[in-house]
């Protein structure tokens, strides 16, 4: 079973690990010396995800949050030892679902004011970045685990499924047929190809209305169009013959 994601963000005074994983998918997230753990804001705004926050383990250091984990990734915008790995948050994500197919991996998140410090980074295998502006690279806390937790989802396949559409797409007999009706029509106004080998307006019309996937009722109410237009056009033809 995939790695199931969960994160939620307390009001930690030092640091927050969100662990991922095993063969079972459990999620956990562990709180470091949290200024104050259960906070009536936090659970507030957990908005569904309260199972994980009433989960949520307080532990007195980095080193017992991580404990039983592999692999290891902590945020930082901050330039570090040219040793560290630097990993882009996207590529970080693919890594860490799959390293947590084998054993717990952990995102490490520092404080809100003070970030991580060089020890808490020990235990980290990569860091992870973040592409911001360059004026703005510090993220606050909650919108660090937001992009962080979104990057985990999509990495475990998330993706958006388009909506079905009541009405079939156009056959191609359907699209002839509005082909030769919309070549009526240009022929009726006097709309022609202007280009030197006169061949290439109708095969240009055909691409884009071809990549506009039209159904059944796209196609039904453009003929309609048509249609109206012409006998709009035999109307005014009739009146101007009988003036």
């Amino acid at each position: 079973m995939p790695p199931a994601v969960g994160i939620g963000a307390g009001n930690t005074q030092h640091s927050e690990v969100v662990r991922l994983g095993g063969t079972r998918g459990e999620e956990d997230l562990v709180l470091v010396r949290p200024k104050q753990f259960p906070h009536s804001e936090a659970t507030a705004r957990a908005s569904g995800a309260d199972d994980i926050l009433g989960r949520a383990r307080v532990v007195d250091s980095v080193a017992e949050a991580l404990a039983g984990c592999g692999f290891v990734a902590a945020t930082t915008s901050r330039d570090r030892d040219q040793n560290f790995r630097i990993a882009d948050v996207r590529d970080a994500a693919e890594r860490i679902v799959s390293e947590a197919r084998r054993a717990p991996a952990a995102v490490l998140f520092g404080a809100e004011r003070t970030g991580l410090t060089n020890d808490d980074l020990e235990a980290a295998h990569v860091l992870i970045r973040i592409p911001a502006n360059e004026a703005y690279l510090s993220l606050n806390l909650a919108m660090a685990v937001q992009l962080v937790a979104y990057e985990l989802f999509r990495a475990r396949g998330a993706k958006v499924v388009p909506l079905p559409t009541d009405a079939p797409l156009a056959t191609p007999e359907d699209m002839d047929r509005l082909y030769v009706h919309l070549a009526e029509v240009m022929e009726e106004v006097d709309f022609r190809d202007r280009t030197q080998s006169g061949t290439n307006l109708m095969a240009r019309i055909r691409r884009f209305l071809q990549r506009a996937e039209l159904d059944q009722n796209e196609v039904n109410i453009l003929r309609g169009l048509l249609t109206a237009m012409q006998n709009r056009r035999r109307r005014a033809g009739s009146a101007d013959h009988d003036t």
